[in-house]
């Protein structure tokens, strides 16, 4: 089966296991329905084999055992997966965030804006109307006060007034369509922090919310929800935590499910770590609060100190300043959407952590824990602090591999831990049990991956075997696979991927390719080529060219015929008439030299017995002889 053809396999197991939920009362999405079938086909026990294509008992298989999870209303599991589903759904970053929502004002306000660069205004009434529809697209862009308050109506209109009266209206309608919203949203600003500042001063600021008030009360407010539900989930995987312990040592809890509790702490330590992502983006919040507000004091000093009651003040002195001033209050504004955005998603989650807290109430648990210590995290990390509590290096049995310490490396606190922190032992000796690891204990650097640990046994113990204990944690996220989002072992689950990123519902069933042969070209030209070849950058080559055109207009054009060519066609040529040219040189002079002449005699020798004696004879003659 090809790639396509899996692909539409699956999505129509999905639709159909869709419609089946919604004809038993529960709607579902179809990115759950679809990390449901992944996660079904994953899971060993259902013996599913991704190496063979489904046959079509594998596929009623595989559509009976997901609907029969996603319709178990008593699942921490599920829950767990229709959190992350949300999170990831509805969460994103805070530019992300404040994009999105300007890009649908933006889109609200559009009609507004074509009515006004698309009019056509003549008459008196129409400019009038048109006027009218400015100050109501000033209004609803800047966001102070309704554009159906008669008294905002009115400050607004003198604001603009100020700064566009109606008699620029003319010089308005002649603009291109780009610059009319230009200036609309120039106007817009300027408008802005002159009502800002009319509130300040007492003379105006009607409608205008005291957003820097607001976002003091409601900054602390949601930082204080936040904790205490990051507190309330806690103490519930405290207990959790304490019962899966009490079980790993041998004792028998009679009557409690502990898949059921190994179900309900992954579900909450999920609920904490996204809490902890919301509480994260509230401290932003309150950080850039704090800074517009000192900047809007020290903005709104500036401004006093440039006008001080002065009848008139340079339009360039103060329009800027009104402008940065428009601006700082958007970046409250922008403060306030987030704050909701990121209450809604608070409330939101709450419902994914209902179904444990009804199913292990306190009366359900309490006969459990009777008589025994419940730990909190801090207590874990605190009971194993101490300096003889850490790995030795130096040990036999750790020696070999490679360890990392607070004092030996830099930026230690911020190494990437694997498996989110959780001790990576814990995870696979115990069946998923989440404890928290203390990294000072010393982190274990293994093929790239930085491991920590909750104690030092446990490091240890780890450390005879890295692989194998890998392994069992990946055995364990096939079993409970919200794990691989919880833990994040995208990387070691290449058929799972993020939600955000799981649009194809086939690669669930096909075996994951690591490797392939591949290959790439890059075009030589890959953009069309423009090049004008009459182009000349020099203008007197330009100059040249028109004067040689110019001498053309008086040439005599010549043709002629005969016999031989007149089947042929007619050839023309023209040529320039000869020109009459003439050089001049200069005079020519030389000068002589005497020509050197050397005899060298005796080179001969003088026989037996006679040495050998060389005269030179210089036979050099003078140029002044004959």
């Amino acid at each position: 089966m090809s790639r396509a053809q899996a692909e539409s396999v699956i999505k129509n197991i999905i639709r159909e296991i869709a419609q089946e939920c919604a004809s038993k009362g529960q709607a579902v999405s179809e990115t759950l329905v679809a990390f449901m079938v992944k996660a079904v086909v994953l899971n060993p026990a259902n013996e599913f084999n991704v190496d063979r294509t489904l046959t079509k008992d594998d596929v009623q298989k595989l559509i009976k055992l997901c609907v029969e999870q996603l319709l178990d209303t008593r699942s921490p599991a599920l829950d767990t997966v229709k959190m992350q589903v949300y999170f990831d759904m509805n969460y994103t970053t805070r530019s992300d965030f404040l994009d999105e929502h300007r890009r649908v004002l933006e889109s609200r306000l559009q009609p507004v804006i074509r009515e006004i660069t698309d009019s056509r205004a003549r008459t008196r009434e129409e400019l009038e109307s048109l006027y009218r529809k400015i100050v109501s697209a000033v209004l609803l862009r800047s966001g102070l006060g309704s554009p159906t308050d008669i008294a905002v109506v009115r400050e607004a209109t003198a604001a603009l007034q100020s700064v566009f009266p109606q008699t620029e209206l003319g010089t308005f309608m002649s603009l291109s369509k780009r610059d009319k919203e230009r200036q609309i949203l120039e106007l817009t600003m300027i408008v802005t922090g002159i009502r800002l500042f009319n509130k300040e001063c007492g003379k105006g600021g009607e409608g205008i919310d005291d957003l820097p008030a607001i976002l003091n009360e409601a900054v602390p407010a949601t930082t204080q929800s936040v904790d205490t539900e990051i507190q309330a989930t806690l103490q519930h995987t405290y207990k959790y935590t304490t019962l899966l312990e009490k079980a790993n040592a041998g004792e028998r809890l009679e009557g409690l499910s502990l898949q059921l509790v190994r179900e309900s702490l992954i579900n909450g330590r999920q609920h904490e770590a996204f809490l902890r992502v919301i509480l994260s983006d509230v401290i932003s919040c309150a950080q850039q609060v704090e800074m517009l507000e000192n900047q809007l004091a020290a903005r709104m000093e500036q401004l006093q100190n440039t006008i001080q009651s002065k009848t008139a003040v340079p339009t360039a002195q103060v329009y800027p300043q009104f402008i940065h001033l428009a601006q700082l209050w958007s970046g409250f504004q922008d403060e306030m959407v987030l704050l909701s955005v990121l209450s809604n998603i608070l409330a939101s989650l709450e419902p994914f952590t209902r179904g444990h807290r009804e199913i292990f109430t306190d009366d359900v648990l309490n006969p459990f824990l009777e008589g025994t210590q419940i730990k909190t995290d801090e207590d874990r990390v605190k009971g194993v602090s101490g300096p003889d509590q850490f790995v030795n290096p130096k040990d036999y049995q750790v020696s070999q591999l490679d360890w990392l310490f607070p004092e030996t490396t830099k930026n230690f606190h911020r190494l990437p831990l694997q498996y989110r922190g959780y001790c990576a032992l814990t995870l696979g000796k115990f069946d998923r049990l989440l404890l928290p690891s203390n990294p000072d204990i010393g982190v274990l650097r293994y093929k790239d991956h930085h491991y920590a640990f909750s104690s030092k046994a446990a490091a240890y113990e780890f450390a005879e075997n890295p692989a194998m204990f890998i392994q069992l944690v990946a055995e364990g996220a096939k079993k409970s696979p919200e794990l691989i989002q919880l833990l994040e072992l995208h990387n070691q689950f290449s058929t799972i991927t993020p939600y955000s990123q799981g649009k194809d519902a086939g690669r669930m069933l096909e075996k994951p390719v690591t490797k392939c042969d591949s290959g790439s070209q890059t075009d030589t030209h890959f953009m069309e080529s423009n090049i004008v070849k009459g182009y000349e950058w020099n203008e007197w080559e330009l100059r040249r060219k028109a004067i040689k055109l110019t001498n053309l207009r008086t040439k005599v054009t010549h043709s002629i015929q005969t016999n031989l060519s007149n089947m042929r066609r007619d050839n023309v040529t023209q040529v320039y008439l000869p020109k009459e040219n003439a050089t001049q040189t200069k005079v020519d002079s030389s000068t002589n030299v005497p020509k050197p002449q050397v005899f060298l005699a005796g080179l001969r020798g003088g026989g037996m017995g006679v040495p050998t004696e060389m005269t030179k004879v210089d036979l050099t003659i003078s140029v002044d002889e004959p």
